[in-house]
């Protein structure tokens, strides 16, 4: 079922529609099928100018809340998770693109001073400055709480030192959403630290003690970095949120964003499947094509079953974000199925292509590299598998 059969579910209304609409319109015409260049100035320079152009188009306003130049009054998760999709469909650094810029900015629409919101919202829903989430760490991944990076109040600043890293936007951002412990977490029984303490912050680039400590590239290439702040003054005027808020905030922007990570992997296993439908029905063997035979249709048909039931997880988890219902549970079911399933529909769409499917700049073979991060980010597969457990067994 492609994208425009499945906006007939009951999860969407007519302004959904008609932003997928104009979404995948805008998307055909603007994002080109060819791979981009692969180093790191080459996409440093096309991330710059996807965020620009998704500017221009109006579609980073979805990052945004209306009353600081976004597009609606309040996020709209299925809005964002329809627009990952499509973007993710044509081209996975226009989806990296996007989401970056409502992650890095979602702890300041959430909970910063007018003022700050003010100041810096305007340019991120126009595209014209670049956004970052830093809360990474060498040492603190999943567990967010285990966080070594101190925030000291020296008197009209903060004190900011530490390192964090895996920041996509790392090197090119414009500013980014800090995380840092103002005071110690609470030792448990267990050994484990409880996330209370940590605040979080907006730091320029140009702030004395920012540094971009180390340029990161992986296997899908986009924007990463390791950022190290050595007695990095930021002005008081720039905390988002109370002291002690920060995991807090960091949780309801992740519950924000979470399920269109699992969009942004259907948008892949989509355009997997639709390339390898359309090279089974051409690709001569035998005196048949490969589309004739029953070994490539019963793998149609569980790449066909596997995007749907991902579909159906991942628009229900974004369906309820919205009505305020409680979505801890179905995000992580949506995002760790969407992902896992999305990487199997893409093994066999290489699969099929045989030959072809590994060689570097085919569409599957980007994808292939594209969907990895999936599993990882935002939560890594075993991290989800735990929150659902634990969920289930409150």
């Amino acid at each position: 079922m492609d994208l425009s059969e499945r906006l007939g579910w009951p999860f969407f209304g007519p302004e959904h529609r008609a932003l997928a609409n104009l979404v995948t319109t805008w998307a055909a015409g603007h994002l080109s099928d060819h791979a981009h260049g692969e180093t790191r100035a080459q996409v440093d320079e096309q991330a710059r100018k996807l965020v620009a152009a998704l500017g221009a188009a109006g579609i980073t306003r979805y990052c945004v809340r209306a009353e600081h130049g976004g597009a609606l009054d309040d996020f709209d998760s299925r809005a964002i998770c329809l627009i990952r999709e499509t973007l993710a469909y044509h081209d996975g650094l226009a989806d990296f693109a996007f989401a970056m810029q409502g992650l890095g900015s979602g702890a300041l629409s959430l909970a910063g001073e007018r003022a700050l919101q003010q100041q810096y919202l305007p340019h991120v829903a126009a595209g014209t400055a670049i956004s970052a989430f830093a809360l990474s760490e060498p040492d603190a991944g999943s567990d967010v709480a285990a966080m070594q990076t101190s925030a000291r109040l020296d008197g009209g600043h903060y004190v900011l030192n530490g390192t964090k890293t895996w920041i996509s936007n790392g090197g090119i951002a414009d500013v980014y959403c800090v995380f840092a412990r103002t005071s110690p977490g609470e030792k448990r029984a267990d050994g484990t630290v409880s996330a209370q303490g940590i605040t979080a912050f907006l730091v320029e680039p140009t702030d004395p003690g920012f540094e971009v400590e180390q340029r990161i590239d992986v296997i899908a290439p986009h924007p990463l970095g390791r950022l190290r702040l050595e007695n990095c003054r930021i002005p008081v005027a720039r905390r988002i949120g109370a002291e002690g808020d920060g995991f807090k905030l960091a949780m309801r922007t992740l519950d924000i964003f979470r399920a269109s990570v699992a969009a942004a992997a259907l948008g892949f296993a989509r355009r997997a499947f639709d390339e390898a439908v359309a090279y089974s029905r051409q690709r001569a063997m035998f005196g048949k094509t490969l589309a004739d035979f029953q070994l490539t249709q019963a793998a149609i048909a569980e790449m066909a079953t596997a995007i749907d039931a991902a579909a159906l997880l991942t628009y229900r988890a974004a369906w309820q974000r919205d009505t305020g219902q409680p979505v801890t549970k179905t995000a992580a079911m949506a995002k760790m199925t969407a992902t896992e399933s999305a990487q199997t529909v893409i093994d066999r769409a290489v699969q099929m292509f045989g030959g072809r499917g590994v060689v570097h700049g085919e569409v599957v073979e980007r994808l292939y590299r594209d969907i990895r991060a999936l599993r990882i980010y935002e939560g890594a597969t075993e991290v989800q598998k735990l929150i659902i457990a634990r969920e289930v067994l409150k």
